[in-house]
């Protein structure tokens, strides 16, 4: 295994608010990490640090051998594959399924004007139909179910094979049928020893896919707990993060909670 990204005690903040706590935390390329926490505990904004989009305050923080103070972006960023809900509003509802994931290639939201590769086109219809999209690639964006377009951006996502893909709560929003679906195809996706390194944000632990191996848990932009999934997605670790008293069981390889009262 290779180290693929690497947090060393870094803060973040905005307008003079804290928003990531002297967070340390190390993440290799067989790993499949999920960050759970509260809101406003700095899960999205880990992932927009990883991405690019943001600096740390303090600390360094160092994503696929390249520290981000110093690194290019336009070299860094087609290496990490991103599917989140700010990253969906970008595309055009009237481009093609298949354009809208083949301009992943390009680094742009929209492939509408420009030259495709032949080998671009090829690989964008074999990612489409690994996700269950080869029969939309004819469609438009606009008119896919809301399921269906969480499933596109995350083909969009590693259409370049990326080294670290990150995922921000890919389930929000679907149905319990759709939710089920994604969450199927991203844990066979997960247990392939080919795929990259792997960060999901999401608020449910019932929707942690199958063949994650790690877990990072926040409050108030610290870290709780950090390490192999079934040693901190306990009782006692989500507990301390949600500030309530958290049962959490494992199920059929998954993970269940509810508040005890």
């Amino acid at each position: 295994m290779t180290r693929v990204l690497e947090f060393d005690h870094v803060s973040l903040q905005r307008a003079g608010r804290p928003i990531l706590r002297d967070v340390s935390w190390q993440v290799d390329s067989r790993e499949r990490w999920v960050v759970l926490g509260p809101n406003g505990s700095g899960k999205t904004s880990i992932l927009e640090i990883l991405a690019g989009w943001d600096l740390p305050s303090s600390g360094r923080a160092i994503v696929l051998d390249e520290e981000l103070s110093t690194a290019d972006p336009e070299w860094l960023r087609p290496r990490i594959g991103l599917a989140s809900a700010a990253m969906l509003k970008r595309f055009d509802p009237e481009e093609s399924v298949s354009d809208a994931v083949v301009s992943a290639a390009y680094a742009a939201a929209q492939a509408r004007g420009r030259d495709i590769d032949e080998i671009d086109i090829r690989r964008a219809r074999r990612v489409l139909g690994e996700w269950g999209l080869g029969e939309l690639t004819s469609r438009t964006f606009g008119t896919l179910s809301e399921g269906e377009q969480k499933r596109l951006q995350l083909a969009r996502a590693i259409m370049t094979d990326p080294e670290l893909l990150l995922l921000d709560e890919p389930t929000a929003g679907l149905d319990m049928a759709a939710r089920s679906d994604l969450l199927r195809l991203l844990g066979a996706f997960a247990q392939v020893t080919t795929s990259p390194a792997i960060v999901v944000v999401t608020h449910h632990i019932e929707e942690i896919p199958a063949g994650f191996t790690h877990a990072l848990v926040l409050r108030d932009g610290a870290v709780v707990a950090a390490g192999h999934i079934f040693d901190t997605v306990t009782s006692d670790v989500l507990s301390a993060a949600y500030g309530v008293e958290i049962e959490v069981s494992s199920v059929d390889g998954g993970f269940r909670a509810h508040v005890a009262f």
